[in-house]
């Protein structure tokens, strides 16, 4: 599809507020039929999601995924019918305790996002109050550029929260140069994070219970900063950085190991009730509401609104004091600085201008709904081919998993991971599924798609192929599918479309290897023309968890 929603530079468009993006948060499709282990994947990308778009400055973005994980776990998962298991129960916990940290973020962001807003509609206002004045009186002039687009109908409502408001953008194919750079810039960046991380002795659980939280902000950012952060001394003083955040939260009544949030001067002049740290999340309920905020409800109580101060409890009730004290004790570190500003000054006023300048999207579903890039690697394909190519003389599939990360509203393919499998010639299952998605969080990469080889059989996307690719693209609606024949020396980048292949294959109950739905446009390329993007010079890694024989 033809790109839409392209701009000039320097001139934004309008920015979304709360009841918008929440309208928009809540557009998904969700099917109890899918098992729960999917839907809870689908929880986590949103999060890990969220937190990069939070630490790129998007505040419209990160209240979306933030807003819709919360609805998605609390409405459905809750209710799912695989969440009377065990192992339902205890993920469900957990999920529970992100939206707890989601919520506070969300009531952070909610002011903010209402402030920018109601600015640029008093910009609007005046703009339209100076032409008036200058219609009056019937003179000529060149009037002052004010940084907005006068061919803008700002009754218009904006469709991505990625890009409403920004006043510059990166399109795609205007930009690969320097999507190449920011992907090296920023995978090299978080690989140095993750190595302090663990040179500090930080455990990987702790480690993600503390980007949840929030609490990364600060030296993440100095790591970014420039190159020369990456040396010896920066790297310990990071370290130590880290080490004396860990010994203020232990005196401040950390749990677990993972911190409560650490939100000084921004929180609200009232506090909720605090949770007891006894008390398990398992009947903790907050109520999504179309305003943007979550009602609390827990049994024999009443219900708080996060729009409204809640009523001071009695003085007798200790159950309801807040368990942190009155006064924060001295932080070693000063709190997490405001995200960095966009290099590029922009003309419209501060609380207008961008943090990030984000890719456009590049194509579009079906339904409207916009598709962020996808950037391949050119010589990934003949890379996997290589390492298939035993099983493929065997006449046996290969699958691979596509994984990589989330960099300004785009998406970069930066790792090939050869799971563990199970191959026939028309077929190939993952298997030990838990060591992947192991190595797939530790690495704090996202799963972005699959490819795999049809040894002796064309490129095509066979029915089995259909319902696998399903799972990929109800956890992001990106996700593609490459198909490698390589005894035609073909191959396809694809994905279901939306309406009506997704739903045509969700509501598909045939088991059979090989069987016709009832939509013959299921999937669609996703390369010529698509969302996804080859991108020379971008590097990738290539990691081999099957075992060794």
């Amino acid at each position: 599809m033809a790109l839409r929603g392209s701009h000039e530079r320097g001139r934004p468009l309008q920015p979304m507020n709360v009841e918008q993006i929440v309208e928009k948060a809540l557009a998904y499709d969700y099917n109890p039929t899918i098992p729960l282990k999917y839907w809870f994947r689908t929880a986590g990308t949103l999060l890990k999601e969220a937190e990069i778009y939070e630490h790129e400055g998007n505040d419209q973005q990160t209240y979306l995924l933030l807003f819709r994980h919360a609805q998605l776990v609390l409405k459905h998962l809750a209710n799912h019918p695989d969440v009377t298991t065990k192992e339902g129960r205890e993920a469900l916990i957990l999920a529970e305790k992100d939206v707890v940290n989601g919520i506070g973020k969300l009531e952070i962001l909610k002011p903010r996002i209402k402030k920018r807003y109601e600015r640029y509609e008093q910009l609007m206002k005046d703009r339209d109050t100076r032409k008036a004045a200058v219609s009056s009186r019937k003179s000529s002039h060149v009037p002052e550029y004010d940084g907005l687009n006068d061919n803008q109908t700002h009754q218009r409502i904006p469709s991505d929260p990625a890009i409403a408001g920004n006043s510059e953008t990166l399109a795609v194919d205007d930009n690969k140069e320097l999507a190449v750079r920011l992907a090296h810039k920023e995978l090299k960046r978080r690989a140095v994070a993750r190595k302090s991380t663990l040179q500090a002795g930080i455990s990987k659980e702790v480690a993600q219970g503390r980007r949840t939280a929030g609490l990364w902000g600060n030296w993440e950012e100095a790591l970014a900063k420039d190159d020369r952060d990456t040396d010896h001394d920066e790297l310990t003083r990071q370290m130590q950085n880290v080490h004396y955040q860990a010994e203020a939260n232990k005196s401040n009544g950390s749990q677990n190991g993972i911190p409560r949030p650490f939100m000084q001067d921004t929180r609200p002049s009232y506090s909720y009730p605090t949770i007891s740290e006894k008390t398990p999340t398992q009947g903790l309920r907050f109520e999504p509401t179309s305003t943007g905020t979550f009602q609390r409800r827990e049994a024999g109580d009443e219900i708080f609104d996060s729009s409204q101060p809640p009523k001071p409890p009695p003085k007798d009730n200790v159950g309801l004091r807040s368990a942190t004290p009155a006064i924060p004790p001295k932080r070693p570190f000063s709190p997490p600085a405001i995200p960095l500003r966009s290099e590029t000054a922009s003309p419209v006023p501060d609380d207008l201008a961008p943090v990030a300048k984000p890719f456009v999207p590049s194509a579009y579903l079906e339904n409207g709904s916009p598709l962020r890039t996808i950037f391949l690697p050119p010589t990934l394909r003949q890379t996997f081919l290589s390492v298939a190519q035993t099983n493929t003389r065997a006449n046996l599939e290969t699958c691979g998993i596509l994984c990589g990360t989330l960099i300004r509203n785009a998406l970069f393919i930066s790792k090939l991971v050869i799971p563990d499998q199970e191959s026939t010639s028309d077929t190939c299952e993952t298997v030990n599924e838990s060591d992947l998605f192991d190595y797939v969080d530790g690495e704090d990469l996202m799963v972005l798609g699959w490819i795999h080889t049809h040894p002796t059989q064309t490129c095509f996307m066979s029915s089995r192929d259909l319902h696998t690719h399903c799972g990929y693209q109800v956890m992001m609606p990106e996700s593609i599918a490459i198909v490698c024949a390589p005894s035609k020396g073909d191959w396809g980048v694809f994905r279901l479309t939306d309406p009506p292949g997704m739903r045509s294959v969700l509501n598909c109950t045939q088991t059979g290897l090989f069987h016709p739905h009832a939509e013959n446009n299921t999937y669609t390329d996703a390369l010529r023309p698509g969302h996804v993007r080859e991108l020379a010079g971008l590097e990738f890694g290539v990691v081999d968890l099957r075992p060794r024989l």
